[in-house]
């Protein structure tokens, strides 16, 4: 099991790595956070969690930096950034990496792994992972946390042989468990994003183009049919892709977004405040894997075609 005593650095503190960073500080660990337009106010008033599942967190005497080159060698890097910026990514990660760091990307999409893993060293272990997760960020260094706030991994890449994939993978796991985090190892990343996507891929851009968040769309019969379909297109394109999925995952999916409180993702957030949104990742990649299996994506590719419009035309 990993030891409290292991360093962890956090790249991207927003919703994501805010939270994950506060609950393991607040679990003992040794976490340090890359900050860029948040730095003065998280130094000053630390970072704040108002959690419906936590209650309220605040972690006030924040290890915060302004640069990668300034934070102590980490024995883990938790990316919490977005996906739109992996291409300034690599060189933080080298200076904040330890010998043999863990690296773990907590995005989505497809492809993340990869885009990142050519521009590392040798030595680094990547690792994937899936946020389940309903949270942003409200204000400097302030996260609300609506629901869930599970995070599974799975290894892609790095030096380390199968035995001791795994046992990275469950020194990850035991560490968010004992942060109050659920936890659990994905037996197969590649099909794991898959289906992280049979999610991500209609209530992201449809939150930005209806302007509604999950309660609105899941209501109306006409959002409610579209949203299945492009789940339904998302399950297809896996298969194609050699990763099927469950046959109940759509049905098991819209179920529990019929029980979350109204939530919106965040492309709607990035969209709001004029940051880019992240296309490539959520869209590009998986409509790409999926023409090359020969596989049509309809209404996928018509969402990802008004969503480059918006982005063309954002202010």
């Amino acid at each position: 099991m990993t030891a409290p005593k292991s360093r962890i650095g956090i790249i991207g503190t927003g919703a994501i790595g805010g939270f994950y960073g506060v609950m393991l500080a607040r679990a003992g660990y040794d976490v340090h956070f890359l900050l860029r337009s948040e730095y003065e106010t998280v130094l000053h008033n630390g970072l704040q969690i108002n959690s419906a599942v936590h209650g309220s967190v605040h972690l006030d005497s924040v290890q915060a930096y302004r640069t990668a080159a300034q934070m102590p060698k980490c024995d883990w890097l938790l990316i919490g950034a977005k996906s739109t910026s992996n291409s300034e990514l690599a060189p933080l990660i080298a200076e904040a990496a330890a010998n043999n760091a863990k690296v773990v990307v907590l995005q989505n999409g497809l492809g993340v792994e990869e885009s990142l893993r050519q521009a590392l060293s040798d030595d680094v272990h990547l690792l994937g992972g899936l946020c389940f997760i309903c949270a942003h960020r409200s204000a400097l260094g302030v996260v609300e946390h609506q629901a869930l706030g599970g995070v599974n991994l799975g290894y892609h890449s790095g030096p380390a042989g199968e035995a001791d994939q795994q046992r990275l993978v469950n020194d990850g796991v035991a560490m968010f468990r004992a942060a109050g985090v659920d936890s659990n190892p994905a037996v197969n990343l590649a099909q794991a994003r898959w289906q992280k996507l049979v999610w991500n891929l209609p209530y992201n851009g449809l939150s930005v183009l209806l302007d509604a968040g999950t309660a609105p769309l899941m209501a109306n019969p006409d959002s409610r049919a579209l949203v299945r379909s492009i789940m339904l297109e998302a399950c297809g394109a896996a298969a194609a892709c050699g990763q099927p999925l469950p046959d109940a995952v759509v049905d098991r999916m819209m179920m529990f977004t019929d029980n979350i409180p109204n939530y919106l993702p965040s492309m709607y957030h990035d969209h709001a405040q004029g940051r880019p949104m992240e296309l490539e990742a959520i869209y590009a990649a998986p409509l790409a894997a999926a023409a090359e299996a020969g596989f049509v994506m309809p209404k996928t590719e018509a969402l990802y075609q008004a969503l480059r419009f918006l982005s063309a035309h954002a202010h």
